[in-house]
Formats: C-alpha cells, structure tokens, sequence
C-alpha cells in the first residue's frame, strides 16, 4: 500500500487508510542510503554512469491528499563521480557544468500525482547553468519501516529523461564514423531514503 491515497472506479478519491495517515509530515534525505545518477550515451555505442556525492533535500508527504505532497533537492555540482577523474574534471569545466559560476543544481516540485498502485509522479523545476525548466520524474514506493536506530523511514526509486541541450549544455565532438561523442538524452536515476523528521 503506497503512501498517497487511490481513486475508486467512480473517480472519487478515496478515504486513506489509517497507516497511510501516518506518514503524513516533513522528510529529509539520508544522503548515507540515497543515490543520484545519470547515464549518458558515449560514442554512440556505450553508457558511461555517473553520480553526485553530495546534496541534500526534503520531502513533504501528505496521506490524504497527493497535490499537497512535495519535494526539493540541492546537488552540488563539483560532487559529480564517474568514476574517472579527468572525465569528472571535464564536466565540472566551462565546456559542460561550469561549477565555478553555477555550483548547484536544484529541483523544486510544483506537481505531485497518485497515479495508482504504488506509482507516482512528480513534476517540478530543474535548474542548471541557472536555466530552469520543467522535469517530470516518475517514482515507485518501496514502502516506510522504523530502522533499528528508531528512525521512520520511507523509501522510493525515481526515474527521468532530459535533453542535455536544453539546459545550455551543448558541448560535444564529432566520431569520424558519423554521429557524436556525448548523446543529448540524459537518463536520471533517483534511489531516495527518507527519514521522518521529529515532531
């Protein structure tokens, strides 16, 4: 059972159950058990795979009512890891995340759906190179647990597209064989924890 209410056959939202109730309140990331990622197309035949180390964000959960739900995020950007140091100083040069001038990256929702079973979305703002437009992220709910520490958790995995270009990140190279060096398409993945702030 997933943390927003359902709608029943005739379009009515649905009473949410007691247990959903309860997790109800404001949320911030763990960033020890949270991953976000990307991949991107490389010479047109491989994924390279990267991550950001650092960030940090909040969740606002609302049981009875998803469009009162939200979320944002601040990623700092000289964080990123692809596990490959001059391509990590590549991306944090003026050719790709210009880190210097424009050290985060944020996200802030302005959208969140119930869109059944235990799928979601949420629709925000995604700004970088301080270009901001709309990012629409589908998530699935991996449930809610107390951890051993006392902690009430809740868990979700994420996942988006976007055109690179559309934020200002333009920079590539042509291959001799045809095609380019770094795709447009940019997946984002999100493995989200949670933990319920206290009361």
């Amino acid at each position: 059972m997933g943390i927003f209410s359902r709608k029943d056959d005739t379009n009515t939202a649905a009473a949410p159950a007691p247990e959903l109730a309860a997790l109800t309140g404001e949320y911030t990331l763990d960033p020890a058990h949270t991953a976000i990622g990307f991949v991107a197309r490389h010479a047109m035949v491989t994924n390279v795979k990267g991550s950001f180390q650092e960030f940090t964000g909040a969740l606002h959960l609302d049981g009875a009512d998803p469009s009162a739900s939200t979320a944002s995020l601040d990623i700092t950007m000289d964080s990123i890891d692809t596990g490959n140091a001059d391509r990590d100083g590549h991306l944090k040069s003026a050719d790709f995340f210009k880190t210097d001038e424009f050290p985060q990256m944020t996200f802030r929702s302005t959208k969140a759906e119930a869109l059944g079973g235990e799928d979601y979305r949420i629709t925000g703002d995604l700004t970088i190179l301080g270009t901001t437009k709309p990012l629409t992220i589908d998530l699935e709910f991996n449930g809610a647990a107390k951890d051993p520490f006392g902690n009430e958790r809740v868990g979700f995995e994420g996942k988006a597209e976007i055109l690179r270009s559309e934020w200002g990140l333009t920079w590539n190279a042509a291959l001799e064989t045809g095609g380019v060096l770094v795709s447009d398409k940019i997946k984002l993945n999100f493995d989200i924890s949670a933990i319920k702030n206290a009361a």
